[in-house]
């Protein structure tokens, strides 16, 4: 099914049709394409990007099968994490330590993403404790990735970058998703930066720590290598969530989940964004209910059908000529029939028409 701009035009994007339309239509992945051999989604000023390979959840990780995917989806620039830039780059091969767990349902991987003890993480039903074994094992993983980390050549990181600028993707922000605690060593500070600097990116983007110890050692190094660290924050996010970090450094940022920050009960994503806009490097766009009557973050949603004004989000950063870039986060589950892919392309559609309206 295949609909031209005019097409487009004929729907009011806040109404029920246009939602339905969007999500419920598998071949809705070039709405109004570009160009033939480039993808291009930067609509009315403002760039539709992508965070990788987490949005692509039950497909490969590896940068060649998610540049084909961004190809498909028709997305011209990504956040890409550790976890794909890495093994590209020769990484040695990071065990799970709960490996053989069974998955907790649609919102899991969010869960692992944070981390234990990362801001968000969730604790319904309780985290495994993990066993001395275990803990030996992770700590060990930990220094062959720190030592290898400090010995990779720059030169893996500037073939990948190439790689996907001459398919005409730009990578604006290298996710360090282990984040840099205050036991890895300065080089490795060292490393992320320089990482983002050979990806071609502006930004390092990584969970937002509670021990202000952390934001500000990292604030330095980000001040040292004159490059923004945009921090992401989960359903913990309150307006003042990130004024410490913010006020260590000039170059200590914000990566705002905005789909999370309105699950958490925040009424005020849109104030929040024209307040800090000039300390925000990019903000991830997802759909998701305000909390319930229980008071838990509210699920997941289509795009459309939930609480979070991604319309209007997309809207300001249009009409406000916001520089910074709105990475697609896919996190609602895919519905039967589809996949990861296909549901990335809808939601790139939705934000082309909302931009273009």
């Amino acid at each position: 099914m295949n609909f031209t701009r005019r097409d487009f035009g004929k729907f009011a994007l806040g109404s029920l049709p246009m939602a339905s339309v969007l999500m419920s239509t598998p071949g809705l992945l070039s709405a109004t394409p570009r160009a033939a051999d480039k993808p291009d989604s930067i609509y009315r000023g403002v760039q539709v990007g992508c965070i990788v390979p987490y949005s692509f959840h039950g497909e490969s990780s590896k940068a060649e099968d998610i540049l084909s995917y961004l190809l498909t989806d028709g997305i011209s620039a990504v956040e890409m994490q550790a976890g794909t830039a890495e093994p590209f780059a020769g990484a040695p091969q990071r065990a799970n330590p709960f490996a053989g767990a069974a998955r907790r349902g649609p919102g899991a991987p969010a869960a692992r993403r944070a981390g234990a003890g990362a801001p968000g993480a969730r604790r319904g039903g309780g985290r495994r404790q993990m066993t001395p074994a275990q803990i030996a094992a992770q700590k060990e993983a930990a220094e062959k990735m720190t030592a290898w980390r400090l010995s990779v050549p720059m030169s893996k990181y500037v073939e990948l970058r190439k790689m996907y600028n001459d398919a005409g993707v730009k990578i604006y922000g290298f996710k360090m998703d282990s984040g840099l605690p205050l036991t890895v060593p300065d080089a490795e500070c060292d490393y992320a930066f320089n990482v983002a600097k050979a990806l071609g990116a502006d930004q390092v983007t990584m969970e937002l720590s509670t021990d202000p110890k952390v934001t500000e050692r990292i604030g330095h190094f980000a001040s040292k290598h004159k490059m923004m660290v945009a921090y992401h924050y989960h359903t913990a996010a309150r307006p003042n969530s990130w004024d410490v970090a913010l006020s260590q450094s000039p170059y200590n940022g914000i990566n705002i989940d905005t789909g999370h920050y309105v699950a958490a009960g925040n009424k005020d994503v849109l104030e929040f964004l024209q307040k800090h806009h000039d300390r925000i490097g990019s903000i991830h766009l997802k759909d998701r209910k305000v909390p319930g009557a229980d008071g838990q973050p509210g699920p997941n949603m289509p795009w459309g059908q939930g609480d979070t004004p991604i319309v209007q989000i997309l809207q300001l950063l249009r009409d406000q000529h916001y520089t910074f870039p709105a990475s697609i986060e896919l996190e609602y589950t895919v519905p039967e029939g589809s996949t990861s892919i296909i549901e990335v392309g809808k939601c790139r559609a939705y934000a082309q028409h909302a931009l273009e309206s």
